[in-house]
């Protein structure tokens, strides 16, 4: 009976030391870090106003964490890596500053119902991490368009799909060119938009 009680007791110390050991693993948390936008030029013959919707995405890319592919497939997501920020609220505030700095409009805003002259709308339709035979990637692919309020006409609209390879097999570099993708792409996105746009009603 002894014995018993002693293998008893020796097995609940182990217990309770392995407990004492283990580890709690805390997610780490990252953001896009884009760049801000220079300085709008003086403005000339500008009267047209803009406003920008918040940009959407797909469900998958809203959950929180990093999101990577294997196979077109295939989605996975890290566990302990995340976006402590929502990259659509940094992708939406990217494109209002650089719709100012584009100096089309004499007036940008976020999207709040009030009246505008025009509104972009867009969405993030990719922002994850592609694992292939050639190595790591990253792929950002975002859409965007411009409607004119009084007639409902779109008077603009462009898609880009970014993709740049990752020199490090480590998150914080996947990270660091995910940022330098988007800017990227929100800078290709852009480009296109037409400053007739300011003046088409």
């Amino acid at each position: 009976m002894r014995k018993v009680a002693a293998l008893t007791a020796l097995i609940l110390g182990v217990l309770i030391t392995l407990t004492g050991c283990a580890r709690v693993r805390y997610p780490t948390y990252y953001t896009l870090n884009l760049p801000p936008a220079p300085d709008p030029p003086p403005q000339q013959n500008v009267a047209a106003s803009i406003a920008v919707r918040d940009f959407q995405s797909p469900a998958y890319l809203r959950q929180g964490p990093i999101v990577y592919r294997v196979t077109p497939e295939q989605i996975g997501f890290y566990q302990y890596h995340r976006w402590a920020v929502d990259p659509r609220a940094l992708v939406t505030g990217s494109v209002i500053d650089h719709l100012r700095a584009g100096g089309n409009y004499s007036f940008v805003s976020k999207y709040d119902g009030h009246s505008t002259d025009y509104i972009l709308s867009g969405k993030l339709e990719k922002l994850e991490e592609v694992d292939d035979q050639a190595g790591v990637k990253v792929e950002i692919a975002m859409s965007a368009q411009i409607t004119c309020v009084a007639t409902g006409a779109i008077a603009w609209s462009n898609a880009v799909s970014e993709v740049a390879t990752v020199s490090k097999r480590n998150v914080p570099e996947l990270v660091a060119q995910m940022n330098r993708t988007t800017e990227l792409a929100v800078n290709q996105l852009l480009a296109t938009v037409p400053a007739v746009a300011s003046s088409a009603h």
